[in-house]
Parts: C-alpha cells; structure tokens; sequence
C-alpha cells in the first residue's frame, strides 16, 4: 500500500527525559526524529504526541517540543496511545487511514499502539529508525511481532520520499536539504 500525504498522521510515542540515559543508540534516534518531523512539517502531516505518565517520567524532549507547533501532548497512563481516550479524540477530529509511529519504547508502548491501530482498521507505520528500546534485543523482538502482525515498517527518509511521490513537488527542494 502506497502512503499519501491525504491520508496520513503521524505519532510521537513517549520521546520523554527521564527514558534519555536507558535508551539504545538514544542520539541516533532522536536526531532521526528531529528529522521526520521536520518533514512532517514541510509535509503538512499533522502531528500527535503522547507523554507516559508525565508527572514520573517527565516531559517530552525539548528539543522535540521545540520543533512541534502549538505543542500540545496527549497525556497517558494506558501503554497503548489507542488505548488513550484523548488520543481517540485526536483521531476523530484529524481522519486517516496511515499512522506513522515514531518514539519510545519500540517493545512497549510503540508495539501495543500498532497492533491496536491495527486491530482497528487503520494501517499504522513504525518508522524503524524513529524508533528504539533500552535494548536492541527488545526493539528487534518487536519487529518480528510487527512482523507476525503484518504492520507495515519504513525509514525516515523512506517515508517522506514516499509522501513526497515527486521531484515535481514544489517541497521537493526543501526535503532534499533536509535529508541531505
């Protein structure tokens, strides 16, 4: 299945401080964040993020929250976001059929929220290297769960050539510096 920009959101899952030291190739992946919402952006993706219980974990990366306008998480307790009441809310008010997931962590809350999204008739998207865990075993054993679940996995720069769909697009230019 082919993404279209018409029909796609995307997910930022729990990108939060106190998980910074506990996460493998931590650096790596929040640069590859910082990207694809960059994209999104320039995309004109809408763009949801969630906060694991804010008040323990703290709050989202500032330099995430910095790049997102109008930031306004969506707070949980549930390990799924779809699980979430106000997550179902955003949905109802931004419609799609393609989700695109990026965050932390990859074996947890990532894995529930995708297989509830699709469980749900929604075609949701981890974007691999938007996304980690505190060990790669536990990030490797989740995609061989998306896998099983037939959940459709992608890059960073894979995507947002895909939303894209054309050199002819007058963004192009504007994704290319981006990802070069």
């Amino acid at each position: 299945m082919r993404l279209l920009a018409s029909n796609t959101t995307a997910l930022g899952v729990d990108i939060q401080e106190k998980f910074v030291p506990h996460i493998s190739k931590y650096d790596q992946m929040l640069d590859r964040i910082r990207m694809l919402i960059q994209g999104l952006q320039i995309l004109d993706i809408k763009i949801a993020v969630t906060e694991q219980n804010p008040q323990k974990l703290g709050p989202t990366v500032s330099s995430v929250e910095e790049l997102l306008k109008n930031f306004n998480p969506i707070e949980k307790i549930e390990f799924s976001c779809y699980d979430s009441v106000d997550y179902k809310s955003w949905l109802d008010q931004n419609p799609c059929q393609n989700i695109l997931l990026f965050g932390i962590e990859t074996h947890v809350c990532v894995l529930q929220t995708a297989v509830d999204l699709k469980q749900a008739g929604y075609n949701p998207v981890v974007v691999e290297d938007a996304v980690s865990s505190r060990s790669d075993e536990n990030k490797a054993i989740a995609f061989k769960r998306f896998d099983l679940e037939h959940v459709m996995v992608t890059s960073v720069e894979s995507v947002l050539f895909e939303l894209l769909r054309s050199f002819s697009n007058p963004i192009a230019k504007r994704i290319l510096q981006l990802v070069k």
